[in-house]
């Protein structure tokens, strides 16, 4: 059959046996093959309604890469350093203006013995 019809041996299934039948194979982690099996399903079908519905759903986006997940890495790295960096910045601030505050000249108290 030409123009976009059903092919020839392919089975049509309802909307709603397409959804249920990919929850039992994400809620119950069984294979796709035992699901397609069980369900007397094309295995591929079954596959390719899985992916849509993961697609649909925005899992395949969800998923870290390797890269991303080495950018994270140097980025936290990263963030920890700063914040040590901010951390002994705001001691030192704190720790010049007592000093500061005790009316006594700031070059004292950098003079070395």
């Amino acid at each position: 059959m030409r123009g976009g019809g059903v092919q020839a041996g392919a089975a049509r299934y309802p909307e709603e046996f397409k959804r249920d039948a990919v929850e039992l194979v994400l809620s119950t982690g069984r294979s796709i093959g035992s699901v397609s099996k069980d369900l007397g399903v094309n295995a591929e079908s079954l596959r390719h309604w899985v992916r849509k519905a993961q697609s649909a759903n925005g899992a395949d986006g969800d998923a870290v890469t390797p890269a991303e997940r080495e950018e994270l890495k140097r980025l936290r790295k990263q963030v920890r350093e700063l914040e040590l960096e901010k951390e002994i910045l705001r001691k030192s601030a704190q720790y010049f203006a007592t000093r500061w505050a005790d009316d006594r000249p700031l070059a004292v108290h950098l003079r070395t013995p």
